[in-house]
């Protein structure tokens, strides 16, 4: 099979077309024919060297994909050849075929095309997880969400909204602001220009942060937050250390917690892909979320998706089509 692999760690340009064998399916998993591949910021880190697939997982860049089910293997039971999905994946999405647990496979949303449904996967289960699940948003409670019109701002905008919350976002251009508005967002804030402390303050505070910044942004978050807020931290692309003052910590009584994804367990992924399918995956079916489409490359031009991905230009998910 066609594949992309890593050819050494640094930029882009590292990311070569190969040559691989086609995956065997192990018990519980399934083969999947990709269609197309999410591209993600730990695909980049990966690929620069600074994040390691887990042991048992393939080397290959691509934690997101749909397609049809190629092959099952021993004691899947729920899944059948030629069924089409979306999935989680431990690594090996930017290839013509995938391995990876069953459990982690969702159906693709009534309506939706492939290319749609391979931007679901990464950013629903980090969504939901940190921001419904460790972050406890609850219907009129308000959202603070950084970087709002990533895969995974756009997103968690939608999502705040359809169960109930306030949703206020950052982002550095007025054409990010605007999609963001556009998804019902109901404060946005130009981070080059306004102090989103200052700003979420007068709008009343945050009862959840969902940050993907960190370093200097940690004590500002913490300013932001009410009383029993809680801030998630998703990503450092600010650095991963800050000095602050933990005194609001206690007197406000926050909670400080984060999380990753892919070193999780496949029982604690399957139990998030569960939660999504009885929680998302009805309004995804209904029209009333969506993933934000921003560029489809090729696979033979998965550099240039990396280069753009981190050119920070993009609103919304970038694929591959495979």
């Amino acid at each position: 099979m066609r594949a992309v692999e890593i050819s050494k760690p640094g930029g882009p340009e590292v990311l070569k077309i190969c040559d691989r064998p086609v995956p065997e399916p192990g018990p519980g998993q399934v083969v999947l024919k990709v269609a197309y591949a999410g591209v993600n910021r730990p695909d980049a880190l990966q690929r620069a060297g600074a994040y390691d697939p887990p042991k048992e997982a393939s080397d290959l860049p691509g934690l997101e994909a749909s397609g049809t089910v190629h092959a099952v293997g021993e004691g899947v039971t729920d899944l059948a050849v030629g069924d089409a999905v979306c999935a989680l994946l431990p690594g090996g999405g930017y290839a013509e075929y995938v391995a990876t647990p069953a459990a982690h496979c969702l159906p693709v949303p009534e309506g939706m095309g492939l290319r749609e449904a391979a931007c679901l996967p990464e950013t629903y289960f980090t969504v939901w997880t940190n921001v419904f699940d460790r972050g406890a948003l609850r219907k009129g409670e308000t959202l603070l969400c950084h970087g709002g019109s990533s895969g995974i701002g756009t997103t968690a905008i939608q999502m705040a909204k359809a169960f109930g919350s306030k949703v206020i976002v950052t982002a550095g251009s007025e054409d990010k602001l605007s999609v963001c508005r556009d998804l019902g967002a109901d404060v946005c804030i130009n981070y080059k220009t306004q102090d989103f402390v200052e700003v979420v303050k007068a709008e009343g505070g945050a009862d959840v942060v969902l940050d993907m910044v960190g370093g200097d942004y940690i004590p500002r978050n913490v300013a932001c937050l009410n009383v029993e807020g809680r801030l998630v931290q998703i990503a450092f692309l600010g650095g991963a250390k800050a000095e602050m003052n933990f005194a609001p910590m206690m007197v406000k009584r926050l909670t400080l917690t984060g999380s990753t994804l892919r070193p999780q367990s496949d029982a604690a992924k399957a139990e998030i892909a569960q939660a999504l399918l009885g929680h998302a995956w009805p309004l995804l079916a209904e029209g009333k979320i969506g993933p934000v489409m921003d560029q489809e490359f090729s696979l033979e031009d998965a550099a240039q998706a990396h280069a753009r991905m981190e050119a920070g230009d993009h609103i919304g998910k970038i694929v591959l089509r495979v």
